[in-house]
């Protein structure tokens, strides 16, 4: 489940924002004030995401940009302003920030530019990182190779990138809807929620030892699935 950082002051919005995000997957963490923003810089690195209105009762988002930027942390971040003036969204880009969104927006719409981001830093991230370690299973990324126990496993296509995916997130519960979402919009697969099904099924008969006991891909009713790390 991705962490957001939510600063902004109108309360009407803030309800309407948690009540979108978190039915989208989203973990959102509220602030009101610039000065309480910078106080979660200290431990930034546990968001995902930020999403900063710009115009605040004591200062703009455009401070809390900087100030993060200045420290090279390169986190995604969405502005939320009512101008969408030129000179505002020029400032926004300059100062670091990766997006904007002008008010009013549909919620379906941010949340398609939240994922957008999330995706393209997890490209970045996949270039810097040669593999992802996690207990008894090692992804090689540059030849999209698996190994569990320091066997390689064959999987399909669609068995790697949600394999990556829940790996990445391990000990986080992903939903099943986040998945969907992220694994095939815009791949030109239809996979609905049944299908995701006989996916999960499949990569346990591969993963598991006893896939009618999973200790790897484990299942949390109503909300989706969870990769915990095995000991080798």
């Amino acid at each position: 489940m991705s962490r957001i950082l939510l600063l902004e002051d109108d309360v009407s919005l803030i309800d309407g924002l948690l009540y979108s995000l978190k039915k989208n997957g989203f973990e959102v963490e509220t602030v009101r004030t610039v000065s309480d923003a910078l106080a979660c810089i200290p431990e930034i690195q546990k968001y995902d995401v930020l999403l900063l209105d710009v115009t605040l009762p004591d200062g703009t988002g455009f401070e809390v940009c900087e100030k993060i930027r200045k420290l090279g942390k390169q986190i995604p971040i969405i502005f939320l302003t009512a101008s969408d003036e030129e000179v505002s969204v020029i400032r926004g880009l300059d100062c670091g920030g990766d997006d904007y969104i002008t008010k009013p927006f549909k919620l379906g719409e941010l949340c398609s530019r939240i994922r957008a981001l999330l995706r393209r830093a997890g490209i970045s991230n996949s270039e810097k990182m040669t593999s992802i370690e996690c207990g008894d299973i090692t992804i090689d990324l540059p030849r999209s190779r698996v190994l569990l126990r320091g066997k390689g496993l064959e999987l399909t296509g669609a068995e790697y990138r949600l394999l990556c995916l829940l790996v990445r997130n391990a000990d986080r519960i992903v939903t099943r809807d986040v998945i969907l979402s992220e694994l095939w919009d815009g791949t030109g697969d239809y996979v609905d929620d049944n299908t995701l099904s006989v996916y999960v099924r499949r990569l346990r008969e591969k993963v598991e030892t006893d896939p009618s006991h999973p200790e790897h891909l484990i299942t949390v009713r109503g909300f989706g699935y969870q990769w915990k790390e095995v000991s080798p």
